[in-house]
């Protein structure tokens, strides 16, 4: 049973979830320009995902389910929607913004969203996360950065060995040396060594510099260069708990300005356990736009293209007025539309 499957993994992960979180705290007693922009932009990207399931499936249909409520800090009420949000969260864990039925299930296509029968016969859940990048033209710039990184290392290897210079490092520091010497493309990245401050010289404090340089490139090389599908921790246990109360597949889509990316929760879980991918498929890192939050950063390739592209949205400035006069200025999407691979939407989402 899939609810089983997801238990077992969690309880075998390195990540040591705390399944029993229970989530607590005063309410934020105001809202900002950058939390309404993230929330518009989060919005409009289920917006895009919904309709687009919608639009392009005859035997599936997509219903929004997540929280909507364009309430926010600041504004009357909002405490004690918070307080009540925190305590759905600490019953059935985190809701999934859009949960994907049957039309053979529901053929009027009508759900109670709070008739959990219903909800237990869902075939899919998605949680949709959303990203300020054009996927495409990321991608495009940091291959050529890596390649130029790497061409920058081979000048300055030829500039080193095939000189004077290569004599004087290998009498200086003969590890260093052979590092460099049998270093190629695909194994700059895997250099490591402590960049010397010699300058008794002219020679060594050139070769100083030339040391240097490399070593600037190499971390380049050792940078993230791929967008990610990013859970954040907590919300790991919050997912499952939801998933262990209904027992639906539960995927996460990440949703650029050009396409987006869908992988199986399960997928994230077995991905995260193996040691080995940390640091090449995925990354762990304390994010300033989460709030300093813990957050899990997989590269997207290693999701599927469910929405292979993406037609930009119109947006507009727009200003909210808080209860003592503060003004807070944001902005708001419009249209856009999005394409649905059907062949990955039936065989890795439906039939995963």
């Amino acid at each position: 049973m899939y609810k089983e499957d997801i238990r077992n993994l969690i309880q075998q992960s390195p990540l040591e979830i705390d399944t029993e979180i229970k989530m607590s705290g005063h309410p934020p007693t105001m809202a900002s320009s950058a939390f309404l922009i993230n929330k518009e932009q989060g919005d409009w990207a289920e917006k895009i995902v919904f309709k687009a399931i919608n639009e392009y499936s005859n035997d599936y249909f997509a219903i929004e389910y997540g929280r909507s409520e364009s309430i926010a800090a600041g504004d009357k009420g909002f405490a004690d929607f918070y307080m009540e949000y925190q305590k759905e969260l600490n019953t059935i864990g985190k809701r999934p913004d859009i949960l994907i039925f049957k039309v053979s299930d529901f053929p009027d296509k009508i759900i109670d969203v709070e008739n959990d029968n219903h909800i237990r016969q869902a075939v899919a859940a998605l949680e949709v996360r959303s990203s300020s990048f054009l996927s495409n033209k990321y991608a495009a710039f940091m291959k050529k950065r890596q390649r130029m990184a790497i061409e920058k290392c081979i000048e300055i290897k030829k500039a080193i060995i095939g000189s004077h210079l290569g004599a004087l490092l290998e009498r200086k520091n003969e590890i260093i040396y052979n590092l460099i010497l049998n270093a190629h493309n695909d194994t700059f990245k895997e250099l490591d060594f402590r960049s010397p401050s010699w300058s008794l010289t002219k020679e060594l404090r050139e070769l100083t510099t030339l040391l240097k340089n490399i070593k600037e490139n190499i971390k380049i090389l050792h940078k993230r260069d791929y967008l990610s599908i990013t859970p954040k921790m907590e919300d790991i246990a919050l997912v499952n708990r939801w998933i262990q109360h209904y027992n639906v597949k539960h995927f996460y889509l990440q949703v650029f300005f050009d396409k987006a990316y869908i992988i199986l929760f399960k997928d994230i879980l077995t991905l995260v356990s193996n040691d080995n991918n940390d640091g090449n498929t995925f990354s762990i890192e304390r994010d300033i736009k989460n709030q300093r939050k813990t957050t899990i950063k997989i590269n997207v390739q290693i999701g599927k293209e469910a929405l292979g592209k993406i037609d930009m949205p119109k947006h507009k400035s727009a200003m909210k007025e808080l209860d003592r006069g503060r003004l807070l200025f944001y902005v708001t999407f419009e249209g856009g539309k999005g394409y649905l691979d059907n062949e990955i939407f039936i065989k890795d989402v439906i039939n995963a």
